[in-house]
């Protein structure tokens, strides 16, 4: 079977550092799912606005390996502890696929590459390859009762995330929400611990910098990200 991608999304991710580690974690997060030419086809979009939701099933494109191993260490649990690579929502797997459920804000049907989609909550990196989209459905995939297994041993916390008036600055009005959820979230790997580390990240054309001490987050620098 051959799998060739649809489209491509455009999010605020250059790199891996800093990417949700889940989709719908960071409602704020907007991003685009750009069409190839051959699929910027009206039809194919018809009543598409009515789902509030959708799947994105794609490509952990930069996490391609010949060869996999049947075991995984899940930054859930803090990189400690193996689980079978079935049991975990790892890149490294016989087959590179992803899946991620996202809000549907909009349908661009008049921009030059449209028909193209507004989405919430994308968990991608700029670029990533999109091999299909379906429309999320309630009543068959929601599930309240489902359990977590080891996830619900360990429930997300958030950090406080402290960002200096005259950095906020440097950041666009429309990106600083989404930046300060994406903060909160420890976008560090979890076995980094290090307070006197200065981490940077890519995010919106911008470079990042912060430290992480006893919970609080501190953004030490910001600037424009050299192209």
């Amino acid at each position: 079977m051959e799998l060739k991608p649809i489209a491509r999304i455009e999010s605020p991710f250059p790199e891996k550092f800093g990417v949700p580690r889940q989709s719908g974690l960071i409602g704020s997060l907007r991003a685009w799912v750009v069409f190839e030419p051959e699929y910027r086809v009206r039809e194919a979009f018809r009543e598409l606005e009515g789902f509030s939701h959708i799947w994105l099933l794609w490509e952990f494109s930069k996490a391609r390996r010949t060869q996999w191993t049947p075991t995984v260490r899940p930054p859930r649990l803090g990189g400690n502890r193996r689980v079978g690579v079935f049991a975990s929502r790892s890149p490294f797997r016989p087959n590179p696929i992803g899946l991620s459920c996202v809000a549907l804000e909009a349908v661009d049907w008049e921009a030059p590459d449209g028909p193209r989609l507004l989405v919430g909550g994308a968990d991608l990196m700029d670029g990533t390859p999109i091999f299909d989209v379906k429309p999320y459905l309630p009543q068959a995939d929601c599930r309240p009762e489902a359990a977590g297994g080891y996830t619900d041993e360990t429930p997300w916390q958030e950090l406080r995330v402290e960002i200096p008036p005259e950095l906020l600055e440097k950041v666009p009005p429309s990106s600083r929400e989404a930046l300060a959820q994406v903060l909160a979230a420890d976008p560090r790997p979890h076995y980094h611990k290090d307070p006197q580390r200065i981490y940077g990240m890519g995010f919106a054309g911008m470079e990042v910098r912060f430290t992480v001490d006893q919970g609080l987050l501190r953004v030490v620098d910001v600037a424009r990200k050299e192209s």
